[in-house]
Formats: structure tokens, sequence, C-alpha cells
């Protein structure tokens, strides 16, 4: 049952990402699924999987997404 529920969040995770308009909220929420495909992983017992997905999924790439996302930003004009 657990493990339906953590790939529901895996899904609405990544389509809230997607549909985000603000590109810094999109890449922070690119972690959700990262953490909650852990969380399955580890589940499933595969910890070693869990623990690559966790460090890469859920830390390094929303992280490299926020900085694009930052040094990509352009002044509003009025």
């Amino acid at each position: 049952m657990i493990e339906y529920i953590l790939m529901i969040i895996i899904v609405v995770g990544a389509i809230m990402a997607m549909v985000q308009r603000d590109l810094l909220k999109a890449a922070i929420l690119t972690g959700v699924p990262g953490a909650a495909m852990a969380f399955l992983y580890q589940f499933l017992l595969a910890p070693d999987v869990a623990l690559t997905q966790a460090i890469v999924g859920s830390a390094i790439i929303p992280v490299f997404f926020a900085l694009a996302a930052y040094k990509t930003r352009r002044m509003e004009e009025e």
C-alpha cells in the first residue's frame, strides 16, 4: 500500500514541477519526486539505489536546476 502512495507522490510532484510558472520553484519541486523515489527504493529493499537516488535525485539535480534558473533570470521591464 505504501508503494502506491509513494508512486502517487512521485507523479503529483513531477506534475507540480512542470506546471509551475516560477523557474526557481520548479527547480526546487524537482526534488520531491526524487525523495519519494528514494523512499520507494528503500522500501523495496534496494538501499544502494535509494542512497544514490537521494543524493542525486533530491539534492544535486534540484541544486543545479536552481543555479541555472538563477543565472538565466532577467530583469523585468516596466
